[in-house]
């Protein structure tokens, strides 16, 4: 099940990758064609748009898999163990919640996208905005086990903390924390 998986936010990887390159591709070319031949492609100016959301959607998928998403944790390191599992629950619930309303509003409107027609390309804008059902499912997906994970007891306390630390922020803390003259910032400030 986890190759399954693997596989699947690989080939959202990929799916990233092509948005953007068809992003670049039809603004450039559109930038060459107005400087060129004074026009340009009105079509390469809706799909781009239409790119750059499903870009959007889909790294947001992508990060919130690998914790990538911003955060900041100076409360909650500091909690006790039952602190910190209890501000994961509530971050888990809150954002189930919030992906819940997201599925409900894209369903709510499915039928006004799917007859709402795009102005140049001709699409269907289901095609646009239906991309918000995958976003909430995989995203409620994530929160669920999560959830499930705090539940059964498999997260350690460290896993509880749900920051990524800055490139570079650690060795800086420890060569602050190993420096206790001050010597080091003392220097940086004059």
């Amino acid at each position: 099940m986890q190759r399954v998986i693997d596989y699947f936010f690989k080939t959202l990887e990929l799916l990233v990758v092509l948005c953007l390159l068809a992003m670049v591709v039809m603004v450039f070319g559109n930038v060459l064609m107005r400087y060129l031949f004074n026009s340009g492609i009105l079509i390469s100016e809706e799909l781009s748009r239409y790119a750059f959301i499903w870009l959007t959607y889909l790294g947001a998928m992508i990060a919130m898999r690998e914790g990538g998403h911003l955060g900041v944790d100076t409360l909650i390191k500091h909690l006790p163990l039952f602190g910190k599992k209890f501000c994961f629950f509530l971050s888990e619930a809150l954002m189930l919640f919030c992906n819940a309303l997201f599925f409900w509003g894209t369903f709510k409107m499915h039928d006004l996208q799917v007859t709402n027609i795009s102005p140049v390309a001709g699409l269907s804008m289901i095609w646009i905005y239906g991309l918000g059902y995958v976003v909430a499912l995989v995203m409620g997906a994530i929160n669920v086990s999560k959830l499930f994970a705090l539940f059964t007891g498999k997260l350690t306390e460290t896993e509880l903390v749900q920051v990524v630390e800055a490139e570079g922020l650690k060795e800086a803390e420890a060569h602050i924390a190993s420096d206790p003259s001050g010597s080091a910032n003392k220097g940086a400030r004059a």
